[in-house]
């Protein structure tokens, strides 16, 4: 099997940045591009459903929002662009924002862009200790179309 695209989700976790590692060594392997992916989840579908302390979130809060997460995903990717510095390896980031669930953004994605592997973080930060795999990893390697490589 040759791979052509690797795909690796990021949230900042630990173990999504070990998966980056593991990414770009395989990537350096099979000569291929390496996408790292960020999602972010807009609660925007709840605009005006939804109510905080300080009162109704607004078009103009939620935007405030979107802006502070792209601004932490860009952080997230100059981390990967360190760490990938040492490589000749194409690395593509990418943001997606979604109203669905992460999971099926991702596969939605990886489907869309003819990933050949998506190698993931086992627990994002989620914080639930008590579970071996983490939510996001269950459902990528559950659902997904190609190889699945979890890191922990």
């Amino acid at each position: 099997m040759k791979f052509t695209k690797i795909l690796v989700p990021i949230d900042g976790s630990k173990n999504s940045m070990k998966a980056v590692e593991y990414g770009i060594d395989i990537a350096q392997i099979y000569g291929c591009d390496l996408i790292v992916l960020h999602v972010l989840f807009s609660q925007s579908g709840f605009a005006f459903h939804t109510e905080t302390v300080t009162g109704t979130i607004t078009t103009s809060s939620l935007d405030d929002l979107n802006n502070e997460a792209r601004q932490d995903a860009e952080r997230l990717f100059d981390e990967v662009k360190k760490i990938s510095e040492r490589t000749k390896i194409k690395v593509i980031t990418e943001v997606v924002v979604t109203v669905i669930s992460v999971v099926e953004a991702i596969l939605s994605y990886a489907e869309k862009e003819d990933i050949d592997l998506i190698v993931v973080g086992s627990k994002g930060r989620s914080g639930w200790k008590k579970l071996i795999l983490g939510s996001i990893a269950s459902g990528i390697s559950t659902y997904a179309h190609c190889p699945v490589l979890i890191v922990k």
